[in-house]
């Protein structure tokens, strides 16, 4: 059984990933147009009968924008979303395709084991997400304002790591975002920095050697690009004395195209 993770995007302008088996296929947020979700099902080979749920990270319009349209084109597909951000979706999703996890409690979903965990971001009750299937680990974390240790606890096993690197600080203080957005970005719980993302990461691969697959997510459009963000976070490891390349594969998924389908 092959256990495989796509980007069809991630950033503020849309969000929605896919990790699937042989036979069962989880989209995480479906923040983009659902011609765009539809487009990336049929790239990376993925009937719609074997979709069988979106995982809701939080409520801001870039991760739920095409709930609808999913849950009334995909038969059976159900939404998974904590109840406080169930309360603030205002997308149309009828009841009988709605369900409600608990932040920190693992649940099922056919062969995936699914672990919801805390993040700290201006949402109602965000979470990013473990998908753990045949003893590999895919995590996810991105819209956290910083990396708590039980996050990062969370994430320092995953084979496959989904890493905000959302912006680069001096870009962002001195582009032309008015000043209370800039605080916004930079606080507890706003997103993570190129530097901080490169830091983390230089913790996680120190604390646990093994073969990983990171990639960078999340990039802002304004204060950011995938060379700076790259270049940022390899400059940050190599301080550390961390080379990418053998163990340590890095790469960026893009705003506004999907990604390869990598295999874990």
């Amino acid at each position: 059984m092959t256990l495989q993770f796509c980007s069809f995007a991630s950033g503020s302008s849309g969000n929605c990933y896919v990790v699937k088996d042989d036979d069962t296929a989880i989209l995480i947020d479906a923040g983009i147009s659902g011609k765009r979700i539809f487009e990336g099902l049929v790239e990376t080979g993925t009937p719609l009968n074997q979709v069988a749920a979106v995982l809701v990270t939080h409520e801001h319009i870039d991760h739920v924008r095409s709930l609808p349209i999913v849950t009334r084109k995909i038969p059976g597909l159900l939404v998974y979303a904590n109840k406080a951000t169930w309360e603030q979706i205002d997308r149309p999703v009828s009841e009988e395709r709605r369900r409600v996890f608990t932040t920190g409690e693992d649940f099922y979903i056919g062969d995936f084991l699914i672990r919801p965990f805390p993040i700290s971001h201006d949402a109602a009750d965000p979470v990013g997400f473990s998908i753990y299937c045949k003893g590999k680990q895919i995590s996810v974390l991105t819209d956290s304002g910083y990396v708590s240790e039980e996050i990062f606890e969370e994430i320092l096993d995953a084979d496959l790591l989904v890493l905000e690197a959302n912006h680069e600080k001096e870009m962002l203080l001195f582009g032309r975002y008015p000043y209370p957005l800039k605080q916004r970005i930079l606080g507890d719980e706003g997103h993570l920095s190129n530097v901080t993302a490169g830091e983390c990461l230089c913790r996680i691969v120190n604390e646990r050697p093994k073969e990983r697959q990171v990639l960078l997510g999340h990039m802002s459009n304004e204060n950011n690009t995938p060379e700076v963000a790259l270049q940022a976070v390899r400059n940050t490891l190599e301080e550390n004395d961390i080379y990418i390349g053998g163990e340590l594969r890095v790469d960026v998924v893009l705003r506004d195209c999907r990604s390869d389908i990598f295999e874990v």
